[in-house]
């Protein structure tokens, strides 16, 4: 059997990769390379963003969880993540080039795989098709969607942090160091006194930021908060969010007044990714004010932050909990398009969505995860009625309360981790003897 996916970013990659493991056909769609987005910077497949970093591992996280889950279902970005890491401490982040790159030779490797480098307008419901176009999803393809499904479109705003070249950082004013000792000194810490973090907060909200067409300060995601818009919620909310130094100790072993951390962008540290600093700043103005950070006075930018609106779906009027089309056609969804927000999280769609589309094709029933999991939460997310669909991130709120809760913040935690990684086992178990998971 033949399937289309409309899009080569990380949803779509994983979707064709489950479609390909199962001996079938892809023909995948994507318009960068004859269209160019508002964002990506190349035309390679699977490319990040945003961050490079694809959050925490660990157990008492619902991102560690995420991954856990996705691990036991034999998930193939994660496992090419795995391969292109760079140091993050406690999180997992990689190459974004060596990523890329790794994602489209194994999707390649397939003699069923092919590419078609085309702006989709339109398309076959007959046809099985996973339509992961993204947050950025072309005007024309939004309004063929619109039309077939009387789709409701709901935006908000993203940022993204600059980078900059790693020779270009003063090292005398930095320091290596992961927070609370996690992961050694895989982060360059440049830290600032009290007076020069005050006058950093004042020019920072002073700057003068990009003309968006159609901005509204009420769109903006909480999640990807512009960093001048934290420091105008007050003269402190920063050194307790992107700038905040806990768990760091200088070289005098205090701890600073404030710290942005970088992280690398590739194994040799020739970039680094200014941690936290998603911005609108004018490009002027993001050299002039975070130049105010002593290690980043003489920084030589490689990528300029930028700020791009974001569509997603009103996915309950469109799928149900497989990510499947409730019109019956086979069509389904994946990616930040349905109202999941966050890599891992759109890199679980896609895997979902595939694994749905091909039991529709075959005229079997849906895989849904149990709700003790994150991915169940999320595909229970998107098929939730509500008057205020927002976009979601995996989160232990999700999950359904633990019936004797350990006291103990971290206990609880890893409570829910244990409960959530034993159902997924257990779900597996029951799919493979149904014979709807190979």
């Amino acid at each position: 059997m033949r399937f289309h996916v409309v899009g080569g970013g990380l949803a779509g990659c994983e979707a064709a990769y489950r479609f390909l493991r199962s001996g079938h056909e892809v023909v995948m769609h994507e318009m960068r390379g004859v269209k160019a987005s508002p964002c990506h910077s190349t035309d390679g497949l699977a490319e990040l963003v945003c961050s490079n970093s694809l959050k925490s591992e660990a157990e008492d996280t619902a991102s560690g969880l995420l991954k856990a889950e996705l691990r036991a279902l034999d998930c193939m970005l994660l496992d090419v993540a795995d391969k292109s890491r760079v140091p993050a401490g406690g999180a997992l982040a990689v190459d974004r080039e060596a990523f890329s790159a790794e994602v489209e030779r194994r999707l390649f490797a397939f003699d069923g795989f092919s590419l078609v480098r085309e702006e989709v307008t339109s398309f076959d419901d007959m046809q099985p098709v996973v339509i992961a176009s993204g947050p950025l999803t072309s005007d024309a393809l939004a309004n063929e969607l619109a039309r077939k499904y009387g789709a409701k479109y709901i935006g908000f705003y993203d940022a993204v942090a600059p980078i900059v070249d790693g020779d270009s950082i003063d090292l005398a004013h930095a320091f290596g160091a992961s927070r609370y000792g996690r992961g050694g000194d895989d982060y360059l810490n440049c830290p600032l006194t009290r007076d020069e973090y005050y006058a950093f907060w004042r020019e920072l909200c002073a700057a003068k930021t990009a003309t968006l067409h159609d901005f509204d300060k009420g769109g903006l995601f909480e999640a990807c908060m512009p960093v001048e818009e934290i420091a105008r919620r007050g003269a402190d909310t920063l050194r307790f969010g992107p700038l905040k130094a806990a768990g760091l100790k200088g070289e005098d072993g205090k701890t600073p007044f404030a710290v942005l951390q970088l992280r690398k962008e590739n194994v040799e540290g020739s970039a680094y990714n200014l941690v936290g600093f998603q911005t609108n700043l004018t490009f002027g103005e993001q050299k002039r004010v975070f130049g105010m950070i002593p290690a980043l006075a003489h920084a030589e930018f490689l990528r300029y932050g930028v700020m791009h609106r974001n569509t997603y779906l009103y996915a309950p009027a469109v799928m149900d909990s497989g990510f499947v089309a409730k019109d019956g056609s086979l069509v389904a969804f994946a990616g930040q398009m349905t109202g999941v927000e966050g890599y891992v999280e759109s890199i679980a769609s896609g895997l979902m969505a595939a694994e749905n589309l091909r039991l529709a094709a075959e005229g079997k029933g849906r895989l849904i995860a149990p709700p003790e999991t994150v991915i169940g939460q999320l595909q229970r997310h998107v098929a939730r009625e509500s008057a205020d669909y927002q976009p979601m991130n995996a989160n232990f709120g999700l999950l359904p309360p633990l019936g004797d809760a350990p006291r103990d913040k971290k206990q609880r935690k890893l409570a829910f981790f244990e409960r959530g990684a034993d159902a997924m086992r257990r779900f597996l178990d029951g799919a493979r003897k149904e014979e709807i998971w190979n």
